[in-house]
């Protein structure tokens, strides 16, 4: 079977991560017919170094390409909703890193998109596709711990990032750009919907962060509908690596997922012990990153609805935009799903 010829838009951080996939392990499947990028010493750079066909500068030029079979998009998330639109009204496939968008009415918009267009939309929840959640998920759905009661996650990043990468206006904040994640996992994980969440937050860690209004750190806690109770912690200066922890406890017993060790590796001297840690989010995710570029190649090629899409992100925004609201109004604030569901 043929190729497929895939778009690339954005060729920042999490676009290089997917150059790199689809040159390496995807490489049998699927190609980068074209990428698209304002910064023409990206795209100069891309091009040459990957043999990529077509490279442009104004993504709804790539657009015109006759011969592409999907799109993916990894530009910043303020560009996303555009890209969507623009790419549904081709008929086109779409992968979206997530945040799907940064408003409610965005997401609500890029959903009524893809559905008049009848194309699938899968959004970067890579973590549903490392094999420890997806076991987990497995554990709990089978009733190996009883009754979910209590969710647990940490995310925490190993060093301060640049301010202008961490502007609200932009990321959506520090609760929604790093805890969308964690939301996603708890609805997933739980069975549950999150009906109401508090947050306390600061900046602690990273005082050149006050120059576009983001915090550092943050605790939010979670209700569920069903009586169960969540937490979730995020920061961004875990100097010691790169920190992921999830734990679901159940009235029968507990799954926790999570690893700081790069090997099960323990070194000790008489100088103390010693374990090598996982450095960065694309080293620990390393393999879900593949696996659900593989389910959305897959997807496409099948006519599959997506195991992740547009209602699962904008359900994780919905938490994360309530527990924003919660931590600046200093009061708890209800999450309510069921608007969603009325709303599309």
């Amino acid at each position: 079977m043929a190729r497929l010829n895939v778009i690339l838009f954005g060729l920042g951080r999490m676009g290089q991560l997917y150059l790199r996939l689809f040159h390496t392990a995807l490489a049998p499947h699927a190609r980068i017919l074209a990428v698209a990028d304002p910064h023409t010493a990206n795209l100069d750079r891309a091009a040459a170094d990957y043999e990529i066909p077509h490279a442009f500068a104004d993504p709804l030029d790539a657009l015109r390409l006759p011969d592409a079979d999907a799109v993916l998009i990894a530009s910043p998330t303020s560009t996303h909703v555009q890209l969507i639109e623009a790419a549904a009204d081709r008929g086109l496939p779409i992968f979206c890193e997530k945040p799907l968008a940064l408003t409610r009415e965005e997401h609500v918009a890029a959903l009524h998109a893809v559905r008049r267009a009848g194309v699938p939309l899968q959004v970067g929840f890579m973590r549903r596709f490392d094999p420890a959640y997806r076991r987990a998920f497995e554990l709990i759905a089978g009733g190996e711990i009883g009754k979910p009661i209590l969710f647990k996650a940490v995310g925490r990043d190993p060093t301060c990032p640049p301010p202008r990468f961490a502007d609200p206006r932009k990321s959506g904040g520090l609760i929604l750009d790093m805890g969308i994640h964690d939301f996603d996992l708890a609805r997933w994980l739980m069975g549950s919907e999150v009906e109401r969440v508090s947050a306390e937050g600061g900046l602690l860690a990273c005082p050149e962060l006050a120059e576009v209004g983001d915090i550092d750190v943050a605790v939010v806690n979670l209700r569920f509908t069903d009586g169960a109770v969540g937490n979730v912690d995020v920061g961004r200066a875990a100097v010691y690596g790169y920190d992921i922890f999830t734990e679901v406890l159940g009235t029968e017993g507990s799954v926790r997922v999570g690893a700081l060790r790069r090997a099960p590796l323990l070194h000790m001297t008489r100088r103390g012990a010693v374990r090598e840690l996982v450095a960065s989010f694309t080293e620990r995710f390393a393999a879900a990153y593949e696996a659900q570029l593989v389910h959305f190649i897959e997807c496409v090629r099948s006519g599959r609805c997506p195991e992740v899409g547009g209602e699962d992100a904008l359900r994780a925004f919905e938490i994360g935009w309530a527990a924003t609201r919660a931590l600046d109004q200093g009061q708890p604030v209800r999450v309510s799903p069921a608007e969603i569901d009325t709303t599309l």
